[in-house]
């Protein structure tokens, strides 16, 4: 059944997890479990290719095999990933292409186990390895600590400076000013070139498995050849190569094919087939032709020995390179040689490869095909110069011997555009012969380019570790007159011999037309001591003309001046019952109109009758700063209908926007401060909310600034008969007061009496139910609540709590009445101490002793005595004749 071929292939990896959890095979011919079982089909590529056989053979339905797996205990659905998706149906054979699984590469220890119980052999185990490495991440490539890993952009874009603009609103703001982000530093050339091609996730190296291959292809055991005979006879042979090196083509016998190419193994069928295919010849009369191809290549056991990631014996494709089994040993470390891998075979190294001309050169002309038993030798690296700055690749290189700079540049790209060819800088450590009595084992060497016309480095010769660098060449740019200011497109324009400064002025777009040309500022470089002197020039008039045209020099600037920068910022300012208050810039032909749409027109407290303009004096004399001025406003300076209160009375009366009335419009001046008015009481209505037992609850408005708590309660319709007016809880939000205590029993009874409070906005008035209980919290035995008893004071409630604890304060209790008063106990000296006495619905509250600064009693005495024994002994000795 397909469940017991299952089983048997799983079998045998069950084992090795058991061999690695408890080092038992108790349990080994045991069919594996759920969990063992999944961990398999995901940790075995091998077991899955096999199961997608069975299951294809198997004929059985996807529901058969569910159904067979629910009888052997497992899951119904531990195969659907290779049987297909769940239908409603039985549906057909499972056959055909099932869909794919992600395989999980195995773990070291799952690998080992499976080696030692023989399931899989050393070349299987070495592949799943080196596939495991290759997916695991392995940071390499560095000899030192990068200083672009330390480099940050910090401070991109910081405020140095605030200017002052107009808003869309015509406002004047502040906005600030930046500065742009520094320049990004290179790569400092500790990267060693090269590494990174074998730590990089690609399948480029991975070994060849098929054909097709060259002709060169020298045949080995383990090959498959297929072999078709067209023609007079039609054959197809699947030819495998034995241990023993030969192939049986039936019908024809054995031929020997080991170690010939496919070139000779076409001239061993030729003869070996022509004497039974009698129509076979090379020529155009045959009428019996073959070909030949590979289905599968052999592998070879070779060896990657040195300095490389993962040094061993790999299988690698007969097809496979040199570059092949190092990709699959992880290529170089840090220490390795990248210009010399010996690949060697019987003890003698054959060839030699560079990995410099496969990497820069796509020269893989010695990168040789290798055999079983070859060794591929890396070798500690050679000498090694650190290249870094305006290069194309910075890094660091390794040379061959007699290398020079030329050779290294070369190598690494070339030069930037930005770099200074004719000035490179090596860093140089000399040998212990060559330093002097102060052991400086470091000197510099400026290497000049000798080629004036192409600037190409120096053939200076190298030393290990020489640090060499490539300067930026200046940052001054030549060639250019700046021009700034009042021109259209200010910025650099490009200098000629001659120019004078109105041709750079037009070069600019031309000067605006508000730019002072009366003079014009040229700062110039003098060369003898790099010092700026300042000329002065004109702007040509409107034929033409200019008396002050100067001459200008490569890397003048000019600076063209507007007559509006001499001026003053002026502005007028609005405040009062206006939407938008603040300052305005200020425009020749203002109008206090104008100002009142800049400030988003009037509000509703807006006084229609006339407005304040503070304006500064003509003559300032006796320390006056202002002279103010009324103007007459009406409803055209409304953008909407408002309310406004009638004239001589508090009637409301709605006024239509935009009416004129004869009023004339108010020209301003600059600095001018324009004050609306507010209507004389106007404000927005208060409202107080009442809620609770009283007639009518709800959120009243009050009728004038001299409502009391009492107009409210009387509005409200009274108290019902369930009211307790001594709970009443009063809130005043303003100032976050919070709750306030009110007598309103008393207030009812007199509206003189000081409880009767004046109302404000915001005021909230609660009237409870009332409530036989009082609540006794904090230090007693039983916090509760107890029965209201008329005229008993704190002491009662406190003894029917429970009394008092251990640590209670009771000469500190205080009582919350309904009405949130706050009572407490007062000590008397020569009287009783007087108690408060709780109302319906009140709260007494017993607080605790204060444990800080609690001091034992014994040690308080023994202190205490110590002191009067020391005053005891001083009287002793002032009374001593």
């Amino acid at each position: 059944m397909l469940l017991n071929r299952v089983s048997r292939l799983v079998r045998s990896v069950v084992v090795a997890a058991a061999c690695l959890s408890a080092g038992r095979l108790a349990h080994a011919q045991q069919l594996p479990t759920t969990d063992q079982a999944k961990r398999l089909l995901a940790t075995r590529p091998d077991l899955i290719a096999m199961l997608r056989e069975e299951i294809s053979k198997s004929g059985l339905t996807p529901d058969q095999i569910r159904a067979r797996l629910r009888a052997a205990g497992y899951p119904d659905d531990l195969l659907d990933a290779y049987i297909g998706a769940r239908r409603g149906s039985t549906g057909g054979a499972v056959g055909g292409s099932l869909p794919d699984s992600t395989a999980v590469i195995p773990t070291d220890d799952i690998l080992d186990a499976m080696n030692a119980l023989g399931i899989t052999d050393s070349v299987d185990t070495s592949d799943l390895r080196n596939l495991l490495r290759q997916r695991a991440e392995r940071p390499r490539g560095r000899i030192g600590r990068d200083s672009t890993m330390r480099d940050s952009l910090a401070d991109s874009l910081s405020m140095i400076d605030t200017v002052e603009m107009v808003d869309s609103v015509g406002r004047l703001v502040s906005v600030p000013r930046r500065r742009v982000p520094p320049r990004l530093t290179r790569d400092s050339g500790t990267t060693i070139f090269g590494l990174d091609v074998f730590s990089s996730k690609t399948t480029q190296f991975d070994p060849n498995l098929a054909g097709p291959v060259d002709a060169n292809y020298r045949l080995g055991a383990g090959d498959r050849i297929v072999l078709i005979i067209t023609g007079d006879a039609e054959r197809a042979f699947t030819l495998d190569v034995t241990r023993e090196g030969f192939v049986v083509v039936p019908g024809v016998g054995e031929i020997t094919v080991a170690n010939l190419t496919l070139a000779q193994l076409e001239d061993q069928l030729y003869a070996k087939l022509g004497r039974v295919y009698s129509g076979l010849r090379r020529d155009g009369s045959a009428t019996t032709r073959f070909s030949v191809n590979l289905a599968r290549l052999h592998s070879n056991q070779v060896y990657v020995l040195g300095d490389v990631a993962q040094p061993g014996s790999y299988r690698v494709s007969s097809a496979g390179t040199a570059l092949t089994a190092l990709y699959a040993a992880g290529g170089p470390t840090t220490n390795g040689s990248m210009r010399h891998v010996e690949v060697k075979r019987a003890g003698r190294v054959v060839d030699s490869l560079d990995l410099y001309d496969y990497l820069l050169r796509a020269d893989a002309s010695h990168d040789p095909r290798l055999q079983s038993g070859d060794v591929v030798f890396v070798p500690v690296h050679g000498a090694r110069v650190r290249l870094y700055g305006e290069i194309t690749r910075p890094g660091t290189y390794e040379l061959r011997r007699g290398a020079t700079l030329a050779d290294l540049v070369r190598d690494a790209g070339g030069f930037t555009p930005d770099a200074a060819r004719r000035r490179v800088q090596v860093s140089r450590v000399l040998p212990p012969s060559q330093r002097d009595a102060n052991e400086r084992a470091r000197v510099v060497i400026d290497v000049a380019s000798t080629d004036q016309e192409t600037d190409n480095p120096a053939a200076f010769p190298l030393e290990a570790g020489d640090v060499v660098q490539v300067f930026r060449v200046n940052d001054r740019v030549g060639h250019r007159v700046t021009v700034q200011g009042d021109v259209v497109t200010p910025g650099t324009v490009g200098f000629t011999p001659g120019m004078r400064l109105s041709d750079a002025i037009r070069l600019a777009g031309g000067a605006k037309p508000d730019a002072y040309a009366d003079r014009v500022l040229v700062s110039r470089l003098r060369g003898a001591d790099s010092a700026r002197v300042q000329l002065r020039g004109t702007l040509p008039d409107s034929a033409g003309h200019s008396r002050g045209d100067l001459v200008l020099q490569d890397d003048d600037e000019v600076r063209v001046f507007s007559v509006t920068e001499f001026r003053t910022t002026q502005y007028v300012a609005i405040t009062g019952a206006v939407r938008r208050p603040g300052r305005y810039a200020y425009r020749e032909g203002m109008t206090l109109r104008d100002l009142v749409l800049l400030g988003g027109g009037l509000d509703e407290r807006a006084s229609l009758s006339e407005a304040e303009i503070a304006r500064l004096p003509r003559v300032r004399d006796g320390g006056r700063l202002a002279v103010a001025q009324r103007v007459a406003l009406d409803s055209s300076y409304l953008l909407g209908k408002v309310v406004t209160p009638s004239t001589g009375g508090s009637q409301m009366s709605i006024v239509q926007a935009g009416a004129t009335s004869g009023v004339r419009d108010v020209p301003l001046e600059p600095y001018d401060n324009v004050l609306i008015l507010s209507q004389p009481d106007w404000e927005k209505p208060r409202k107080v909310v009442v809620a609770g037992e009283v007639a009518s609850p709800g959120t009243y408005a009050l009728l004038n600034k001299g409502d009391r708590l009492s107009d409210v309660i009387r509005r409200a319709g009274g108290l019902t008969r369930a009211a307790d007016p001594d709970g009443i809880v009063f809130y005043r939000g303003q100032d976050h007061l919070g709750r306030v205590g009110v007598d309103l029993r008393q207030v009812l009874r007199d509206t003189s009496f000081r409880d009767n409070l004046l109302m404000q906005d915001g005021d909230s008035i609660f009237l409870p139910q009332f409530s036989g209980i009082v609540e006794v919290q904090g230090a007693v035995n039983a916090p509760r609540g107890v029965a209201w008893v008329p005229g008993a004071d704190i002491t009662y409630y406190v003894r029917a709590a429970g009394g008092a604890t251990r640590l209670a304060d009771e000469g500190r209790a205080y009582v919350t009445q309904p009405d949130g008063t706050v009572e407490s106990v007062v000590s008397r000296h020569l009287l009783p101490d007087s108690k408060p006495v709780p109302r319906p619905g009140s709260v007494v509250y017993v607080t605790q002793k204060d444990q800080v600064d609690h001091t034992d009693p014994v040690a308080r005495l023994a202190v205490i005595a110590q002191i009067v024994g020391g005053l005891v002994a001083l009287v002793a000795i002032v009374r001593r004749p």
